[in-house]
């Protein structure tokens, strides 16, 4: 009897987290090896080389953060504002996702291939931000700024450290939304 092969999904799994983890240079056919308890052999039964491995953790990563994401906002429903606010979360809030979609940036920044595909996932997300907004808004260029403006605080409060003085950051962020979203009199514990 032959030996088990580990499957391709799990070097590609390991990847992604190693690429979440450290960034593209974490990403080693023999640090993956050594993180799956197999030797390198396996990983060259599945891949011609590092960068078969690479386009394939890119092309896994698009599907689950965008297809997949999509996909289940369309099955859970709402009006386009709820698919919105459900797309973020489920992008920008996931333990697993969130820390992947990070190291692509990072890594776009250095690979203009790699900036090509972030800006096709990005393009894509932007256009559920678009039609959101437009159930409400008619005017193009407001609809473009208040999704970029959607799309910069979705990302960008990670990154912010910046304290709110009299106000919990949960407040501020549902604030923001709701001056976006054209929303401002809304209770926020409502949503």
């Amino acid at each position: 009897m032959g030996a088990l092969r580990t499957p391709r999904e799990k070097w590609v799994e390991a990847g992604l987290a190693a690429l979440a983890e450290g960034g593209v240079d974490a990403v080693r056919v023999d640090v993956l090896a050594k993180a799956l308890g197999v030797t390198r052999g396996g990983f060259y039964g599945y891949f011609a080389d590092r960068g078969a491995l690479l386009e394939e953790m890119l092309d896994t990563w698009e599907r689950e953060a965008v297809d997949e994401v999509l996909e289940r906002v369309e099955r859970e429903g709402g009006d386009a504002l709820d698919k919105m606010r459900l797309a973020g979360r489920l992008t920008f809030e996931d333990e697993r996702l969130w820390p992947i979609d990070l190291a692509v940036r990072a890594w776009a920044r250095r690979d203009p291939a790699v900036a090509e595909r972030l800006r096709r996932v990005d393009n894509r997300r932007m256009q559920l931000s678009r039609e959101a907004i437009g159930t409400f808004c008619t005017d193009p260029d407001e609809i473009e700024a208040r999704s970029l403006l959607a799309f910069c605080m979705a990302v960008g409060t990670h990154f912010l450290a910046a304290d709110h003085p009299g106000r919990t950051r949960e407040q501020v962020m549902a604030r923001a939304s709701g001056l976006i979203f054209d929303r401002v009199h809304e209770d926020p514990a409502a949503r």
